[in-house]
């Protein structure tokens, strides 16, 4: 064989290999549970390319999600581990959150790993704002306050953080659903304010939830196009 077609060779086959850092899962699911402060997770990984790679650095999307793997460097096939910690603080729903690993492979520069968190809503408040216009006629509006917690809860006070309003409650379903009304003294002005809503849970998190209500002026309606005279 000609040394040019071995040169050849070599150079096809060092531009055929590469690194391939990927989970086992499109995406790493994490369901924290309604008292957890903070979930910790792990997750696998592997190096699906042809040559190692280094792992540089780990940066994520938010503050609330920390990430480590096992150790720096990979073998091509070789699998590895990493750990994940996310602070659950006030989030409810699901949310996808980002860690993106920066590698020594110039084919794969960045490697982003994804997260969808799961957070279960113990009480959701639907509408969250209450809303009237300025000058509207100042009627009662209602929001509906449910508890979704393993155990039921019980509304044991509400304040509202404007003297505008006036407000009660009453209970729907015992321990599990509460219809609260509010009503403006006018509607002259523009206000925003909350209602701070204390209930009975034994997760402090819980304890207090905030509706809200408001009144904004009416944005302007739109200018009708004018039309043009017709030619006589």
């Amino acid at each position: 064989m000609k040394p040019t077609t071995c040169l050849g060779m070599l150079f096809l086959m060092l531009g055929a290999a590469r690194a391939e850092m990927a989970t086992e899962l499109p995406a790493i699911e994490v369901k924290p549970k309604p008292a957890d402060e903070v979930v910790q997770t792990t997750f696998k990984f592997r190096n699906k390319g042809s040559k190692p790679v280094k792992i540089l650095d780990l940066e994520s999307s938010c503050s609330c999600l920390s990430a480590e793997m096992d150790k720096a460097e990979y073998q091509p096939g070789e699998e590895g581990t990493g750990k994940a910690e996310f602070k659950v603080s006030t989030f409810v729903g699901r949310h996808e959150k980002l860690i993106t690993a920066l590698t020594d492979d110039p084919e794969q520069k960045e490697w982003v790993i994804t997260f969808i968190l799961d957070i279960p809503a113990v009480v959701d408040i639907e509408p969250k704002t209450i809303q009237w216009w300025v000058g509207d006629e100042p009627v009662e509006k209602t929001t509906t306050v449910k508890m979704n917690a393993d155990t039921p809860m019980t509304i044991k006070n509400i304040t509202a953080t404007r003297d505008n309003v006036e407000f009660s409650w009453k209970e729907v379903t015992p321990g599990r659903e509460y219809l609260v009304t509010v009503k403006p003294k006018s509607t002259k002005d523009v206000t925003l304010g909350a209602l701070k809503i204390e209930t009975d849970s034994t997760i402090p998190k819980y304890q207090r939830q905030l509706a809200f209500f408001s009144i904004y002026n009416k944005p302007a309606e739109p200018a009708k196009p004018v039309e043009a005279a017709k030619a006589p």
